[in-house]
């Protein structure tokens, strides 16, 4: 199962652990390509989350306070902080992911027929989508849901 590759738009997915089906833990391999559109700042009702820089440098947030992550740096995720990331570089980036109960790999397929339509992702399918894993995205204007800046 590991070299499954699922493409988000730009975004890349690939899954090393898929722990949706025990309840444990899963873990992927997330590729970013620089200025890729990312997902909405969200938290998740149900998983911690572990970001891992292994390629480039990653903007991440968490409940507003952002780092940019260079390889071997990392930040974590508890559950039902929002929290966004973003490629603002030159060059690719590339995080391990950990996910605790993971959301699986099916989660991000779902995301992917969505998100790969064609023209401007359909908002109300995707939080249909996010909402059925436990994602919830971030209300629009609030600090926390703003384009992460530097803490």
């Amino acid at each position: 199962m590991g070299e499954d590759v699922i493409a988000v738009g730009q975004l890349q997915i690939r899954y090393l652990v898929d722990g949706a089906q025990s309840g444990g833990l899963g873990v992927f391999e997330l590729t970013v390509p620089p200025g890729a559109k990312v997902p909405p700042p969200h938290s998740h009702r149900d998983n911690e989350e572990f970001v891992y820089v292994t390629e480039g440098v990653l903007r991440y947030a968490v409940d507003g306070a952002a780092r940019e992550l260079r390889p071997g740096e990392w930040m974590s995720t508890p559950r039902g902080a929002v929290h966004a990331f973003q490629n603002d570089g030159t060059e690719l980036a590339r995080a391990l992911v950990v996910l605790t109960p993971d959301i699986g790999a099916q989660y991000f397929r779902d995301v992917a027929v969505v998100a790969n339509a064609g023209g401007p992702p359909d908002r109300a399918k995707l939080v249909e989508v996010m909402l059925r894993y436990g994602l919830t995205p971030a209300a629009p204007g609030g600090a926390a849901a703003q384009a992460p800046t530097l803490a």
